[in-house]
């Protein structure tokens, strides 16, 4: 039995300053001052934004190192926790992986995490074995079009959400992120929180459309879309050294709420990544 379609809301929980390569290489006790206490008060109002929409949250672990009440609130709402890194920087060496994945091992086992979802949806296809010693289920670290569901080894990859404009892709190989490649091969990233808030007509139309055809797609957001920082976005504009920006707010208060989207928009809005896979990998 195929599951039903819906929306997979997933949220990579990280600080405001994580887009920008600029601190990358701060101490973990610079970062937690520049957060500021960020990463710990946006949680609520998220969680309150949410109420019964169900999300799989992937958090930074340093994160959880800094504010440790954080997944416990996370699980008791309801929604799933999940594993994005321990520090936020592109994750693309073996030993990098390797080190934050023994960095988070205690409280990954504590809250039973299973799911990963690699920085800026780019990884290589040696982290698999390693998720699969580390007890995951699954990975949403690649871009390809909804309705993707990868098998690598004992590892489920479900990938962040594309619209192919000229035929579906052959081959589903790490790395799979959103570049000039990508774009230029006819797959539109809709799943990422980018073309989210640059183009939100544009993307609530695809997902209409794949709900309708079936298919459950998958998109992200950040806590700094939902939940303004302060000083935001001077600061931020200020260390940014790709743009990668968007306020898009807007898309849980107008269009991922209980309110306005279920059951008539999106019908059977989210539930979590985990669960939906379960439902494709045993029918």
């Amino acid at each position: 039995m195929s599951p039903s379609p819906r929306l997979l809301l997933t949220i990579d929980y990280e600080s405001w300053f994580a887009p920008s390569r600029k601190y990358d290489f701060l101490s973990p006790q610079e970062r937690r001052t520049l957060d500021n206490g960020f990463a710990n008060d946006a949680l609520d109002p998220i969680l309150e934004k949410l109420k019964d929409v169900q999300a799989s949250f992937y958090l930074v672990g340093e994160l959880v190192e800094w504010y440790p009440s954080l997944p416990k609130k996370i699980a008791d709402a309801g929604h799933e926790v999940g594993f994005h890194c321990q520090v936020h920087r592109p994750l693309t060496v073996l030993e990098d992986i390797e080190h934050d994945l023994r960095s988070s091992a205690g409280w990954r086992e504590q809250y039973k995490v299973r799911g990963f979802r690699a920085p800026m949806i780019n990884t290589i296809e040696d982290v698999y074995p390693l998720l699969e010693k580390d007890n995951f289920s699954y990975s949403s670290s690649l871009y390809a079009p909804t309705g993707t569901i990868l098998q690598k080894g004992d590892i489920w990859e479900l990938p962040v959400s594309t619209y192919p404009l000229f035929g579906r892709p052959a081959q589903f190989q790490a790395p799979r992120n959103m570049n000039l490649p990508l774009v230029m091969g006819g797959e539109f990233p809709y799943g990422s929180s980018m073309m989210s808030g640059l183009f939100p007509r544009m993307v609530f139309k695809i997902i209409e459309k794949q709900l309708k055809a079936g298919l459950s797609p998958v998109i992200f957001l950040h806590p700094y879309e939902i939940v303004s920082p302060k000083k935001w976005p001077t600061e931020f504009m200020r260390g940014l050294s790709v743009i990668h920006f968007c306020m898009c707010s807007h898309l849980i208060n107008q269009h991922f709420c209980t309110t306005c989207c279920a059951p008539s928009r999106f019908p059977q809005l989210t539930n979590s990544s985990k669960r939906v896979l379960n439902e494709s990998t045993t029918r």
